[in-house]
């Protein structure tokens, strides 16, 4: 199995893999080959916090399985046999956020000579209990949408569910401010349903539901990932307590530095909050080897 690839920057620069959440693609920033903005492109990009005028940048497409389990670890798989097609060996790091995280650890694990260093945003080595359970109702509701002939809209509904589980109520509370009861509950209403509309527009519902039960199955062993590890976490991130982050730094094997920071963004900082990790992921890519992050 392999994978679709999109490669960009440096010509013989160190490479770079960066991989983002489910709705995320290989088109991360804007190219001469591909002007459209990418999905990280404030954060990706010549001068930017990732710069593509210093490193070669290398992203997937994720691979999905309507039959059957899918694992971060057939990601990882498919993005080696892609990465040898292309003739790219060791990666300088690989920048993971969200689900790219697991997919990230679960590379290291799989294929330690290959990376170099690991920089993990907002992900662990495994689904903590709350985002497990938030993910299989949401789940619940597109298999319900199938057996209704309904399934698109059912997935525009449990992205709505999603998406009150990446920011935090303060930043809901600030966003949605209209003293009015009933204009509120449109406004929220009117949010929730544009954004699931615009996620079901680029996600077919077997495509989600393959990636969200792999979001849940990921496990990865700490203590076989050796990678130097840069590990950054939000302090209000309902899906990935630092409690968990806390227990990953300890247990990896190899170094490791955690960075805790706070954010109203909650889990989707590393999208909406970008100034906030940009310094700890410049640091983490340009330090030494063997110094820590």
């Amino acid at each position: 199995m392999t994978c679709k690839l999109e490669i960009t920057g440096a010509p013989g620069a160190p490479v770079l893999a960066v991989l983002g959440g489910i709705s995320s693609s290989r088109h991360v920033t804007a190219t001469a080959s591909n002007p459209s903005p990418g999905w990280w492109n404030d954060f990706v990009g010549p001068g930017r916090p990732i710069d593509t005028l210093h490193f070669r940048l290398v992203s997937m497409d994720y691979i999905d399985w309507s039959a059957g389990l899918l694992s971060t670890r057939d990601q990882a798989s498919a993005l080696i046999n892609a990465l040898d097609d292309a003739g790219i060996g060791q990666l300088h790091a690989v920048v993971g956020a969200s689900y790219g995280g697991m997919v990230a650890l679960a590379l290291a694990e799989l294929d330690p000579s290959r990376v170099e260093r690991l920089i993990v945003i907002s992900s662990a080595h495994q689904s903590s209990a709350a985002a497990t359970a938030q993910r299989s109702l949401q789940r619940k509701v597109v298999e319900l949408g199938f057996r209704a002939g309904l399934q698109e809209e059912a997935l525009v509904i449990a992205r709505g569910m999603a998406m009150t589980t990446y920011s935090t109520p303060a930043e809901l509370a600030s966003r949605f401010r209209d003293g009015d009861p009933a204009r509120r509950e449109s406004e929220i209403d009117r949010f929730l349903t544009l954004a699931g509309v615009r996620f079901a527009e680029k996600c077919a519902p077997e495509r989600f539901l393959s990636l969200s039960r792999s979001l849940d199955l990921h496990s990865v062993d700490p203590g076989s990932i050796t990678s130097e590890t840069t590990l950054i976490g939000v302090l209000e991130d309902a899906l990935v307590p630092p409690a968990q982050l806390r227990d990953l730094a300890r247990d990896l094997a190899g170094p490791c530095e955690l960075e805790l920071v706070s954010s109203p963004y909650g889990h989707d900082a590393f999208l909406e909050d970008q100034s906030l990790i940009a310094p700890i992921v410049r640091r983490a890519l340009t330090q030494p080897t063997g110094v820590p992050a």
